[in-house]
């Protein structure tokens, strides 16, 4: 085994055995790394770029690239980035804690995420906004 010590120092490919690159460092700094089978992955592409935790009172519990959570109601929250994305078809997903299986979460369809925040809703089955503990996670490319 080897480790790769000091500075200046241009590593393009890192091989797992004489003949298989694992992960080749372009000169720009994007990773690729050898997926499943012939498949590779992107470092870069394949990271969520926020995530947060928020319990029912809009307290952050857990976040990344989370700079500030907009309480603007029941069951409606404005996510704010800390880095803002390139654009704003980023794709998040998000889901309430287990205290709130009944609860739905969805985002704002009508104006959409923008590049520096996102509005996320807690919505329970008879389609009232609820408070809710919630998990959200976003992919896409950072400005």
């Amino acid at each position: 085994m080897s480790t790769i010590v000091g500075t200046n120092i241009e590593v393009t490919n890192i091989k797992f055995d004489s003949d298989t690159t694992s992960m080749i460092i372009s000169n720009t700094g994007q990773i690729t790394a050898q997926g499943e089978g012939t498949a590779t992955t992107n470092l870069q592409q394949g990271l969520a770029k926020v995530f947060c935790h928020w319990n029912s009172t809009s307290t952050i519990s857990n976040g990344f690239n989370v700079s500030s959570i907009d309480d603007d109601g029941t069951g409606d929250w404005d996510l704010n980035f800390t880095n803002n994305f390139s654009n704003s078809e980023s794709i998040a997903t998000a889901m309430p804690d287990n205290s709130f299986q009944s609860s739905n979460m969805c985002f704002n369809t009508t104006t959409g995420a923008t590049t520096s925040d996102i509005t996320v809703y807690g919505v329970i089955t008879t389609g009232a906004n609820k408070d809710v503990g919630t998990h959200v996670a976003i992919h896409g490319d950072l400005a």
